[in-house]
Parts: structure tokens; sequence; C-alpha cells
């Protein structure tokens, strides 16, 4: 974009830099984990453990906490949830786990789960403890693509399990969204890479970056060398706006910018404008537009077409935007982008409505000066994700791949999971489970 429609001549210091994209929130002190922990009734029947995806043993891992036992703490927690670290970041506990906690009143609060979390699984990557053992080799290959959370999930849990794991992945390292995708202020200290380099190091996974499915390695070659395919390469495209000239400059790829700022070693490097416009209602929306703010736009404005109620971002996250500054304009739609020379300078809203459950435009429009404009209105699977024989094998419906509960495609011996399957919400912490029920599938194939 033109220099003269940056905040060249505005740029934050860097202890604001530092200060704008601290961590949201502050791990425990060892006080402050003995206190929550204490808070914690640890039903039998504990509901929270119902609602977290992974069915991790919340009361058992607090109540090790309480005791001291950190290590064990994080066995509980990484014996089901082998990102544990980064989804008590991450994960939106306030409609998982904390919202179901029995304490969840209006004269109380929920036990603070993610941060007692956090506690356990930082002390264990800080001992550097590898904690799970190989068992004895199976003399299988499983190839997996893809380097998120759903594909190393899925390695992980087979290199336990025995069996050499190459892990395919497009970018030259390893964590997916973890490491590409997530606003910068949650997940400070290179966590996402910290707790990879820890979960590679049970052995038996071979990293191998740079490799493209579909343009680098194709499926068919995979199911030639490997005895089982584990595909879990994500949504890499954004949805089109469905409006004309939206590909113009002043227009941005959400997901992409989000990756460059994470990757940044200088934020003042990265082109902010002046006013920011967010289309979209999901996590990825509320992120780039906090992060524009903390970055020293003067004016964000979050467009989303429905109501609150409908948005895909939590209730949490709608309101940490708004602390933060960004105005959130629901029940509006852009109509077509406002150009000058060729770019885009501005956006022509349309007001919408609800009438017998349909979504409807009202005819009542506005327009709105922007010097970015964001598309980040959810995300497809990119065009060369898959060759053409594989498209034409492997069952879809939406833009997603279909699996049945054990996360089997329709093409025998391939498996996939995460967000480029269709059968859970977009979230790390499904993810994860997606890879950990692929795997004990896989097994149970490989060995019958």
């Amino acid at each position: 974009m033109s220099a003269t429609r940056d905040v060249t001549d505005k740029r934050l210091t860097a202890r604001q830099y530092a200060d704008n994209f601290a961590d949201i929130k502050p791990p425990l002190d060892t006080h402050q984990a003995a206190v929550e922990s204490d808070r914690c009734y640890f039903c039998y029947d504990a509901p929270c453990t119902t609602a977290c995806p992974t069915h991790i043993d919340i009361p058992s891992f607090i109540y090790k906490i309480r005791s001291g036992n950190l290590v064990g703490s994080a066995r509980n927690i990484l014996a089901e949830n082998i990102f544990g670290a980064m989804c008590a970041r991450v994960c939106p506990v306030e409609d998982l786990c904390e919202g179901a906690c029995v304490r969840n009143t209006a004269e109380d609060k929920p036990v603070a789960i993610g941060l007692l979390q956090r506690h356990a699984t930082d002390a264990l990557l800080a001992s550097g403890e590898v904690l799970f053992a190989r068992a004895p080799t199976s003399g299988k290959r499983v190839a997996v693509v893809g380097g998120g959370p759903a594909g190393l999930s899925c390695a992980h849990r087979l290199a336990m399990l025995g069996h050499d794991v190459s892990v395919f992945e497009a970018r030259r390292k390893l964590g997916g969204l973890n490491e590409y995708g997530i606003a910068r202020y949650k997940v400070l200290d290179d966590i996402a890479q910290r707790e990879v380099d820890w979960l590679l190091s049970i052995g038996g996974i071979t990293a191998r970056t740079g490799q493209r499915v579909g343009v680098d390695i194709q499926l068919a070659q995979l199911r030639r060398d490997f005895d089982a395919v584990f595909l879990a390469f994500g949504l890499g495209a954004v949805n089109a706006l469905g409006i004309s000239d939206e590909n113009v400059p002043g227009v941005f790829d959400a997901v992409r910018y989000i990756e460059d700022l994470r990757q940044a070693c200088d934020l003042s490097s990265l082109p902010v404008g002046r006013r920011v416009i967010v289309i979209g209602g999901g996590m990825t929306a509320i992120d780039i537009a906090v992060q524009t703010r903390q970055l020293g736009a003067d004016e964000v404005t979050l467009l989303y077409r429905r109501g609150p109620e409908q948005m895909g971002a939590s209730g949490y996250e709608r309101e940490l935007a708004q602390s933060h500054g960004v105005n959130v304009r629901f029940w509006s739609r852009p109509r077509r982008l406002v150009l000058r020379d060729g770019e885009a300078v501005g956006v022509e809203i349309e007001r919408t409505e609800l009438v017998d459950g349909k979504l409807v435009a009202t005819g009542r429009t506005q327009v709105l000066a922007a010097d970015m404009l964001f598309k980040a209105i959810g995300q497809t699977l990119v065009p060369d994700a898959l060759d053409d024989s594989a498209r034409e094998i492997l069952d879809t419906k939406a833009g997603k791949l279909r699996v049945d509960e054990n996360r089997r495609t329709s093409l025998a011996g391939v498996w996939a999971g995460g967000d480029c399957v269709g059968v859970s919400k977009d979230l790390t912490v499904a993810a994860v489970q997606d890879g950990k029920l692929a795997a004990i599938d896989i097994d149970r194939t490989l060995r019958a």
C-alpha cells in the first residue's frame, strides 16, 4: 500500500509495542496457582471434563497442582491433549471447561482452569522432561500431511505407539496456526515452537518442511510409500467477499497479515492504515482488528452481516475487541468497494436484517472510508491442496473433507482431521482431538 496512507509518521516506540503486545493473560505464580487450585470442588462427574473436546481429567490435574506435583499434573493434561500449553492460552475456555464449571454462577466465578493448565504445562516444558516413551517399533510407516495441531497430535500418538512418522509441511516451520495464525499477544516467548520441539523429542518423527501436497508431493505417491496417510493441511485460502474488485490494492488477506505479524522481528515494519475496516465475525476477524489497533491504527471498524448471537467469535473475544477500541458494527455487509486510482479507499455497506429467519438486505447504505480493508470471512481449501485425481476420489462437503467418527476418509488407508474436515469446530483443541482419534484408529488398523 502507498506510504501516504500508512501511519509511518506516527510509529510507536519500542516500549509501546512491547506493552501493546504483552501477555494478555499473565501466568499464575506458585502462590496464585495454589489459591486457585484450592477453589476446585473436584467434582466426581466433572462437567468441565465433559465440556473439554479432548476430555482431560481436569479435577485430577488441578488436585496434583494443589499437592505440588506439577509433572504429574502435566502428565494428566498431555496424555489427552499433547498441545496442552498452547490450548491453555488459546482455547475459548469461557465456552468450554470454565463455562461448564459448577462455580460459574452469578455470585461466583469459575475456577481459572486455563491458567492452571498453563501453570502445569509451562513447568513441564521448562523442565525438558520427555514424559512419554515410545513403544517397541512396529515396522509401519505413516505419512502425516500438515504440521499443525492435528497433524502433530496424530504424529506424536503414532510415535508413542511405535510407528515411524514422516510429517510433510508446506511452510519452513512446524506448528500450523499455532505458529502462524494466532494473535501475537496470546502466544509469547516462542511458546508454539518450544512446544513443537518438546513434542518431537519423543523420537520417531521426521519433519519434511517445504513440502506441499498437490505440488511437491502427490497423495498417490504417499499412499504407495507409506502404510497409512493422515491429511491435516488445514484451510489455506480465504473466502471471497463476493463483490467486484476485491483483489485491488488496499484489500488484505487477514490470515496472511497475521502470519507476517507473528513472524515479524520489527513490528514497525508492518504497514497499518489510520482507518482500518475488517470484514468478518470469527476469531481471525477479532485478532486482526485488535492487533491493527495495537499497531497504531487510529480507527478500526469490524463489520459483521449478522447479530452478536450468530458471531463465530466468543463473547469474551468480542468484549476484548471493544475494550481495545474496535468499533463492532452488526447487521452490516459490504456491497461494493470505493476505488481511487485503482486502489480501495473505502467500502459501501448495506444494512441487513432477519425476516422469517432469513438474512435480507434492506437497501439502506452508507460509505465508510478506509486505508486498509481486511477479508476475514472464513477459509477454504487452497486450490492445490490436492491433485486432480485425489479431488475426484475423496468425498467432500461444503469445501471440507468428509470423515467418519474415527476420522477415516472415503479413500482406504487415508484419514484426515483438523480444519480441513467438517466434523468439529475450527479450534486448536478440536484439531488435537482429531489427530488423537485418527492415530488410535490408524494403529488399530495397522495391527489388524
